[in-house]
């Protein structure tokens, strides 16, 4: 079975860490693992830290990063574009697509939006946990927040709502994942392509804010978007020692959707090398177990396949000119 994970963190992590690369052992996500865990295609996201001095810097030399590193391993290539992906996966290689948690390195300027489209950059995460210029969080970094209170009344700001018009204008995946409850209808309110929440799970599984509603789930669906299902036990469980069985939890949240909308809006949304490895899913090469639990569990192999690509892809080729 192929998988398609919608985020991972392992590009922040070899850029902060010298001498590591994209094939480091003690990384989550690696080329080798990628192989052995049957990978279609890996989002790699760019998490910036918005408390930096200047983001936007940071964000250009980690993009340096992430092109030296596939200059290495030629089994692992950028795709700019659907086709792309259809012709890595026919040439027998990885598709990678560049991402970045984190809007506010637009500082508020579309040329910047349109600079790191030219740059390769597909998918924005349109908030971290700051306040960034572009809409607020569901928790705010530093300031103690609840993470069972959502923040239902500070949305996408002005600036933010016209990111979102020109990310789908350019070709660019929307996504909402550490977005407000607010700013994720504000969202939907203006997208006619569809969205994603990259790694976000259920919020009537897991009570955290980073979870969406049933009500979201439902609106994701009928915008034709898809989440990714997140690895973290802080998210997929209220007990983050129940957390860290991953395949149970993961089959709960799925379970859960199903049962909710079916599962045409169910991806993979790992956060590998951005969580905790202390779990049963410790890496990308092990993601035949929850393949099998899945089928074990009862679901079939039209919505397994689904589950691990073909959503995902459907919302990639719907965004991606």
């Amino acid at each position: 079975m192929k998988i398609l994970d919608l985020h991972c963190d392992t590009i922040s992590v070899i850029h902060n860490n010298k001498g590591f690369s994209l094939n480091n052992p003690c990384l989550q996500v690696s080329v080798d693992k990628l192989k052995k865990g049957n990978y279609i295609l890996q989002c790699f996201a760019m998490f910036i830290p918005y408390t930096l001095e200047n983001p936007l810097e940071e964000c250009i030399q980690m993009t340096d990063t992430f092109y030296k590193q596939l200059e290495l391993y030629p089994d692992i290539e950028i795709v700019r574009s659907y086709s792309d992906i259809v012709k890595n996966d026919k040439n027998n290689k990885i598709s990678a697509l560049l991402t970045i948690e984190e809007g506010g390195v637009t500082k508020g300027n579309l040329s910047y939006l349109r600079t790191f489209y030219r740059l390769g950059v597909r998918m924005i995460c349109l908030n971290w946990n700051f306040v960034n210029g572009v809409g607020y969080p569901n928790i705010v970094k530093g300031m103690n927040s609840d993470p069972i209170e959502p923040n239902t009344t500070q949305g996408l700001t002005d600036y933010g709502k016209s990111m979102v018009v020109e990310m789908q204008k350019l070709g660019m995946i929307v996504d909402i994942s550490h977005l407000s409850d607010k700013g994720f209808w504000d969202v939907l309110a203006l997208a006619k392509k569809p969205i994603v929440a990259s790694h976000s799970n259920c919020r009537a599984v897991c009570k955290h804010v980073r979870n969406l509603t049933d009500e979201m789930i439902i609106a994701l669906k009928e915008n034709g978007g898809v989440m990714g299902m997140n690895f973290c036990a802080d998210f997929l469980s209220d007990s983050i020692e129940i957390g860290k069985n991953t395949i149970d939890c993961v089959l709960r949240h799925i379970w859960h959707i199903k049962k909710l909308v079916g599962v045409d809006v169910i991806a993979l949304g790992s956060d590998f090398d951005g969580i905790d490895p202390d779990i049963e899913l410790k890496g990308a090469d092990l993601m035949p177990m929850l393949v099998h639990a899945m089928k074990d569990s009862g679901l079939t192999e039209e919505e397994i396949e689904k589950i691990t690509y073909k959503n995902a892809l459907r919302v990639i080729q719907a965004n991606l000119s």
